[in-house]
């Protein structure tokens, strides 16, 4: 019988962007044409929006960005929790996050990164498919495209808790790798899973992909 979890989607956006040199969250989505001026969408509201697609609710992690998001995370009926400790790092942020899945009584979240432009539909629709489908030992599924593991991905209420267990100095793929024989890796053909937006030369080159022309 296939399951039926509750999912919630989590973006983690309490990094610093030190590397952007301002807020990646905050970056236009799509990328304007040069000339032309910046539509009012950010990553951050494209990736709720994405994930609304899949998910009732999308749980926003910030740091000391908090103030800068909070608007952004409403005006697209998405809910925001803040990082107390952001310089601990990004497994900090997930622990954050997963805690407030747990919290609003969802048991699946469908996780990603603020710095990765918002994946196709299909690709979020065979993530959950494949979940839900996948036998009770699958506790996630993770995007692989050209054998490169990205984001977005499905965690169960198994790995959550595993997560949840380890100390703040752990990272997530240490766990991951602990249970390895858990985790279904689902090959998609989208290469916005794999690709990382951390300097102002990766946000240019976004205007040159195919699917934003």
């Amino acid at each position: 019988m296939a399951r039926a979890p509750a999912f919630c989607g989590v973006i983690l956006a309490a990094g610093e962007s030190t590397r952007m040199g301002t807020d990646k969250a905050l970056l236009p989505w799509p990328p304007p044409a040069p000339g032309v001026s910046a539509g009012r969408n950010t990553f951050l509201s494209g990736g709720i929006s994405s994930l609304l697609q899949v998910c009732d609710l999308v749980v926003v992690v910030a740091g000391k960005n908090e103030e800068r998001l909070t608007p952004i995370v409403f005006a697209n009926n998405a809910s925001l929790v803040r990082n107390p400790a952001p310089e601990r790092g990004q497994f900090s942020s997930l622990q954050t996050g997963l805690q407030e899945v747990l919290n609003r009584g969802r048991d699946a979240a469908i996780i990603t990164l603020v710095d990765r432009p918002p994946v196709r539909s299909a690709t979020l629709a065979a993530l959950r498919d494949t979940f839900v489908a996948a036998p009770t030992n699958v506790w996630s599924v993770v995007p692989d495209y050209k054998g490169c593991h990205g984001h977005p991905f499905v965690a169960g209420s198994e790995l959550i808790h595993k997560w949840l267990e380890a100390p703040s100095t752990a990272t997530a793929r240490e766990i991951e790798h602990q249970y390895q024989s858990h985790i279904e890796y689902l090959a998609v053909d989208d290469p916005y899973t794999v690709m990382n937006v951390d300097t102002p030369q990766d946000y240019a080159s976004l205007q040159n992909e195919p699917a934003l022309r």
